[in-house]
C-alpha cells in the first residue's frame, strides 16, 4: 500500500502541472479568441491606441480583483470593496483639496482608512461568527455613506498632482498604476502559493474545523486577508483618482460584481479553498476586453449588460461543476491517466 501510494506522488505533482498549466491555455485561448474576433468585427480594436486604454482602465479592478481572490480562498466574500475604495479615495481627496496635505501623508491615510474597513469587516466575520456576505454587505452601505459625508456628496477634483500615476509613460503607452497592478498580481500570487500564510488560507477555506482541530487558530489569518483587500481597494482608489483626477463619493458602483467575476473566470472557487491570482488577471482582461470590444462595435448598455452577467454566470456554472461529482470524476481519471503514463515503459 505505502508503494502505490509513493507511486501517486509523483502523478500527483505531475497532474497538478498539467491542471495549471491547462488552466492558463484554456484563458489565453480564451481571451485571445475575443480579440480575434472583436478585430474582425472593428476596424479600431486592434490598434495601440485602443490596447493602451485597455491597460490603462484596469489596474483599479485588478488590485481590487486580487484582493477578492485571496478573500474568497478563505471561504469568505467582500461585497464592500467598491464602496471601501470610494471612501479611501474620499478621503485621499479630502485630504489634498481641502486640508493640503502633503502627497505622501495623504496616501498612507488613504491606505490606512482601506485596511483598517477590511480589518473590520474580517474581525466581525472571523470573532463574531456572522457571515461575510452579511457583514461586507453592511459595510457596503457604512462606507458609501462616510464617503458621501466626507466629500460633502461632492466630488473633489485633486488635479495634475496626482495624474503622474494615472498618465501613460512616454514611448511605453502605459502608466505607473499598470505597473504597480502587476506588481500586486506577483505579490499575490506569490503570497498564496509559496508562503506558509498562503498555504493556511488555502486550509483554512477548504475546512476551517479541521485547521482549528489542528491547532492552529484560523481567525488571524483570515482576518489578515479582509485587511489586505481592503488596503488593495484603497491602493485601486489611488489609481481611479489618479485616471479621473478627482475623487468622485458615487466612484466603484458595482465594482464588487466585477472583481467576483474576474476571480471567477479565473477558476477561483465561491466555496473557498482553490484560487489562482494570475488566473484572476487574465479573467480581468478578459472582463475589460469584451466590455471595450462590445462599446467600439455599437452595442447598447442594456445588452452589453446581458452579455456580460452570461458570461459571469456560466463562470459560476462551470465552478459549480468543478466542485460537483463531474470535476470529481474528471480529475479522477486525468490523475489515472497521468499514473499510469508514467508506469508504462518508454
Amino acid at each position: 500500500m505505502s508503494q502505490s501510494n509513493d507511486n501517486m506522488k509523483p502523478a500527483e505533482g505531475r497532474f497538478r502541472l498539467y491542471s495549471s498549466v491547462s488552466e492558463y491555455l484554456g484563458l489565453l485561448t480564451a481571451l485571445g479568441f475575443l480579440v480575434l474576433i472583436f478585430g474582425l468585427l472593428s476596424d479600431h480594436f486592434l490598434n495601440v491606441r485602443t490596447l493602451s486604454a485597455i491597460a490603462n482602465q484596469i489596474p483599479d479592478l485588478t488590485v481590487v480583483a486580487v484582493g477578492m481572490t485571496l478573500v474568497l480562498v478563505v471561504g469568505g466574500i467582500d461585497l464592500s470593496v467598491g464602496s471601501v475604495l470610494a471612501l479611501s479615495a474620499a478621503m485621499l481627496g479630502v485630504l489634498l483639496v481641502d486640508y493640503q496635505w502633503p502627497m505622501a501623508e495623504a496616501i498612507i491615510a488613504c491606505l490606512a482608512t482601506g485596511a483598517f474597513a477590511g480589518l473590520v469587516s474580517g474581525a466581525i466575520t472571523f470573532v463574531a461568527g456572522i457571515p461575510s456576505f452579511i457583514v461586507t454587505l453592511g459595510m457596503l452601505e457604512v462606507a458609501r455613506g462616510l464617503a458621501f459625508l466626507l466629500t460633502n456628496s461632492e466630488t473633489k477634483y485633486i488635479g495634475s498632482s496626482i495624474e503622474r500615476i494615472g498618465e501613460p509613460l512616454a514611448g511605453l503607452l502605459v502608466s505607473p498604476a499598470f505597473f504597480l497592478a502587476i506588481g500586486s498580481v506577483l505579490a499575490g500570487q506569490f503570497l498564496l502559493s509559496r508562503t506558509v500564510f498562503g498555504r493556511y488560507c488555502v486550509a483554512i477555506g477548504t475546512n476551517s474545523e479541521a485547521v482549528r482541530m489542528s491547532g492552529i487558530d484560523p481567525r488571524p489569518p483570515a482576518i489578515a486577508v479582509f485587511a489586505i483587500s481592503g488596503l488593495l481597494c484603497a491602493l485601486g482608489g489611488i489609481m481611479q483618482a489618479s485616471r479621473l483626477s478627482s475623487a468622485d463619493p458615487n466612484a466603484a458602483v458595482g465594482l464588487e460584481l466585477s472583481a467576483i467575476a474576474a476571480a471567477v473566470i479565473g477558476g477561483t472557487s465561491l466555496m473557498g479553498g482553490r484560487g489562482n491570482v494570475i488566473n484572476t488577471f487574465f479573467g480581468v482582461l478578459i472582463i475589460a476586453v469584451l466590455q471595450t470590444g462590445l462599446a467600439q462595435i455599437g452595442i447598447s448598455e442594456p445588452v452589453k449588460r446581458v452579455i456580460t452577467g452570461t458570461v459571469i454566470v456560466a463562470a459560476v456554472l462551470l465552478d459549480a461543476w468543478r466542485n460537483q461529482d463531474g470535476g470529481l470524476r474528471t480529475v479522477g481519471i486525468l490523475k489515472r491517466l497521468v499514473w499510469r503514463s508514467e508506469k508504462c515503459p518508454r
